[in-house]
């Protein structure tokens, strides 16, 4: 369906900054291997086991939904994930985080992008996971002719994707620091970053009916990004890597099923979904919210509750 954007209402509606990303849904093959890598690897807790579904995350929020197909098969060059990313509180729990997973010599990819420290690992069935914090007050991306760089705030330039200082961040442990903790309060999903079809759509979508705040577009990059405000910077990120014109993963496919954006009340929820709606596009009830679907058919469930853990 096209998607039209009345032009009484272009630019009217700004999501709230209270606004969050809530739990990720994931279709996998083996139930029993995913629990056992994100609750030993990551340290998620397992909050419920119920047949062919599971949920883990922090002591009081999901973070990750899993449901079980054991004849699913990866698909490739299709619209959906390329990373969510779990976002810690502080700089000593991205260091525990990354510690363990040297501990337990599992392979990633540490790397500072300027803006943030994060490292970067794939799950037990391939899904791309980034684990980081944000350090806004370190640096800043600069765009010349198209290409990104990241200017540090001592005036060092950097890549974006320089290798992380581990031994810098680890000097935020001491010997007696435990590093098998359940996640901390405050550890959320902090972005998604998204295989798209096309670049200029899904802003439209994002920012001009769900009321994102625009980022950077990178045409030469094949990328784009919106935002909540000027403290949470790339919460929703595509790219075109995969090609232009990509279809969606078909059901039943390994992967992504939908992402949550959970808003502040029913009152928000509703404002965004009569947006939607008169935009021409498709809205389906659920039983924890209203799910969409944007311009690349990557499913997203809008909500005003975060998934409870009972």
């Amino acid at each position: 369906m096209t998607m039209s954007i009345p032009s009484s209402t272009a630019n009217i509606l700004t999501i709230p900054p209270t606004t969050r990303l809530g739990h990720v849904h994931l279709t996998v093959a083996s139930l029993d291997r995913q629990i056992e890598f994100y609750s030993q690897v990551l340290n998620l807790k397992l909050h419920w086991l119920k047949a062919s579904e599971a949920a883990l995350g922090t002591e009081v929020d999901v973070l990750l939904s899993l449901t079980e197909d054991p004849v699913a098969r990866r698909v490739q060059n299709t619209t959906g994930l390329y990373h969510f990313a779990i976002l810690y509180p502080s700089r000593i729990e991205l260091a525990r985080a990354i510690a363990r997973l040297f501990a337990r010599r599992y392979p990633n990819s540490p790397t500072d992008h300027g803006v943030s420290m994060t490292t970067y690992l794939d799950d037990a069935e391939g899904n791309n996971i980034e684990l980081y914090i944000r350090t806004l007050d370190r640096a800043a991306f600069e765009i010349v002719n198209g290409q990104f760089s990241v200017r540090f705030a001592d005036g060092r330039i950097g890549s974006g994707r320089d290798a992380l200082d581990v031994e810098a961040l680890f000097s935020e442990l001491n010997k007696k620091d435990q590093l098998d903790l359940t996640l901390p309060e405050g550890t959320r999903i902090g972005h998604m970053h998204l295989y798209g079809s096309s670049l200029e759509p899904p802003m439209k979508f994002y920012r001009d009916i769900l009321g994102f705040q625009e980022g950077p577009m990178f045409p030469s990059f094949r990328a784009g990004e919106v935002g909540l405000d000027d403290q949470q910077p790339h919460v929703i990120a595509w790219n075109t890597w995969k090609g232009t014109g990509i279809p969606p993963a078909p059901a039943h496919a390994l992967g992504m099923r939908y992402f949550t954006i959970v808003l502040p009340n029913a009152g928000e929820l509703q404002r965004v979904v009569e947006r939607i709606q008169a935009a021409g596009l498709l809205t389906e009830p659920m039983l924890d919210g209203i799910l969409v679907r944007d311009p690349s058919k990557i499913s997203m469930l809008l909500t005003e509750n975060m998934l409870s853990i009972h």
